[in-house]
Order: C-alpha cells, then sequence, then structure tokens
C-alpha cells in the first residue's frame, strides 16, 4: 500500500507540475520564474534536512560535480521546458520529456559503457514513433504554424540536459555521495547560477502579484519539487531506481488529461495512437519481464 501511494503521490504532483509551469509564463522572466521556484524549493528542502537531522557533510572535491549537477536539473533544463510551454501545450511537453529514458540510456553507453539491449531499440523506435504521431497536425501544418517545432525542439533540449544531470547524478552515486545531499546542494546551486544569469540578461526580481501565478510558484516549489522529490527518494529506496522510473510512464497521461481541459487540447485518433506508442515504448524498456522470457 506504501509503494502504491509513492507512485500516486510523485506520478500526480509531477503530473499537473506541467500545467503549473504553463500559468508562470508571462510579464515575469522565465529565469526569474525558476529562481524563484527553486529558491524556495531549496528553503524548503535545506530546512526539512536540517530538522530532520539528515543534513551530511559533502566532500569539497564533489561540488563541482554538484555544479554541473545543478545547472542541469534545476537551471538550463528547466529554462528550455518554461521557453516550450510558451510555444505548445503542457501535455505535449510532459509526453517529449518521457523521452528522457531514450537520452539515459545513450548517456549511460557513452559515458559509463552500459550498452542498451534490443529491448531498448525496440521501446526507442515506439517512443519515437508515438511523438511523430502525436505531432502529425503539426508537422504537417509546418509552412503554416512553426510554432509547434520550436517548442519541441526546445522541450528535446530540455529533456537531452537533464539527462545530462542524471549522468552526473550517477558519478555522484559512485563517489558515494546520497541523493538528497546531492540535491538539495545541488538546488542551491542551480538558484544561484538562475540569478546570476538573470543578472547578466538584465533582468532584476519582481514581485509577483497575480494570485495565479503565485499559486502556481507555490505548487511547483513544494509539490511539485520538494514533495515529489522526497516521495521519489522513498520510492527509488523501496523498490529500486529502475521501477521508480515507472513514473515517467504515468504522469504524461495526467498532464494530457490537465490539457485537455484546461488548456483545450483536442486529441484526435492519431494523437491517442501516439500517446499509447509512447507509453508502450517506456513500458518495454522499464517493464521487468518474467524470468522464462
Amino acid at each position: 500500500m506504501m509503494t502504491a501511494l509513492l507512485f500516486v503521490i510523485v506520478t500526480a504532483c509531477w503530473g499537473f507540475t506541467w500545467y503549473a509551469i504553463k500559468l508562470q509564463i508571462g510579464p515575469i522572466p522565465v529565469e526569474i520564474s525558476i529562481f524563484y521556484r527553486f529558491a524556495l524549493a531549496a528553503v524548503v528542502l535545506c530546512g526539512f534536512l536540517f530538522l530532520s537531522r539528515k543534513w551530511r557533510p559533502v566532500p569539497w572535491q564533489a561540488h563541482p560535480w554538484i555544479v554541473l549537477l545543478g545547472c542541469g536539473l534545476f537551471g538550463i533544463n528547466f529554462i528550455l521546458m518554461y521557453s516550450a510551454t510558451g510555444y505548445i501545450a503542457s501535455g505535449i511537453v510532459a509526453v517529449i520529456f518521457t523521452t528522457s529514458t531514450i537520452f539515459n540510456a545513450l548517456g549511460n553507453w557513452a559515458f559509463y559503457g552500459n550498452r542498451p539491449g534490443l529491448r531498448f531499440v525496440f521501446g526507442a523506435a515506439f517512443g519515437l514513433a508515438g511523438i511523430a504521431c502525436l505531432f502529425a497536425n503539426q508537422i504537417y501544418a509546418l509552412s503554416h504554424n512553426a510554432n509547434a517545432i520550436t517548442g519541441m525542439l526546445l522541450a528535446l533540449g530540455g529533456t537531452a540536459v537533464f539527462s545530462c544531470g542524471n549522468m552526473v547524478s550517477v558519478k555522484l552515486n559512485r563517489m558515494g555521495i546520497p541523493n538528497r545531499d546531492a540535491v538539495a546542494r545541488g538546488m542551491i546551486y542551480g538558484t544561484v547560477l538562475l540569478f546570476i544569469f538573470a543578472m547578466f540578461r538584465g533582468q532584476t526580481p519582481v514581485m509577483p502579484t497575480d494570485p495565479i501565478y503565485i499559486g502556481g510558484l507555490l505548487y511547483l516549489a513544494i509539490p511539485g519539487s520538494v514533495v515529489a522529490f522526497i516521495a521519489y527518494l522513498a520510492l527509488v529506496n523501496r523498490v529500486g531506481a529502475g521501477r521508480a522510473a515507472y513514473v515517467t510512464v504515468l504522469f504524461p497521461v495526467v498532464a494530457l488529461t490537465v490539457s485537455t481541459f484546461l488548456e483545450g487540447y483536442v486529441w484526435t485518433p492519431i494523437g491517442a495512437t501516439g500517446l499509447a506508442m509512447v507509453l508502450l515504448g517506456n513500458i518495454t524498456i522499464f517493464a521487468r519481464l518474467p524470468k522464462f522470457i
């Protein structure tokens, strides 16, 4: 029951996150919005670790890698993802994010010599074909609407950067750095880097006054970052990282459902087929087959 509850918490938190990101697109610059999100999340998460006496020192030789982790997981990838939701429905961005399974497998092969197997090849083929189906209308109408392709490329770029952050997390794990310690510090570094980047672009923090924006910010920082992260760590400890990755299969369904009701995303038969193929591709990659197969 606890494992199922953790799956539900992570899926629900991250499933609604994509629409909350959409609410952040507006008069406040993207970089400042992400800075607000992770500044608040870092305060809450670090405070939780201190109060629960789980804060542990980290060797200084690990900090350059944690800086890279912060850039990959809490900086550049989110700038690209936030920007993508300005062009395409947030649910579609969530579906594109499932290609992180493909990027992760290729990264493990390139950096750590873990060659993907035949299941990965079939799963990747299903996933890419599914994304092509989801974007069939936009691709067909490319000559009239290049914004959809721009959004797709931004989302793919953000996913690739996120996967690079995952590769850094593997490195830190091999150095013996616990995930929670790396992520807490990564949030701090990511927040500082986002602030510096915004300053170089001539942007200054603007206090938000829009209740919708503030509501989206609170959701992204606490349920979308802190609660989901803590639940995900607990899930990894209970069932392992591979099985915990099933959440990437589940939360796009939530995200697209939200987009249907709140963004007017219109389903077509080929779009529904595309979603099914993306999910099937992820299941093909991650599912644990019976021992006799």
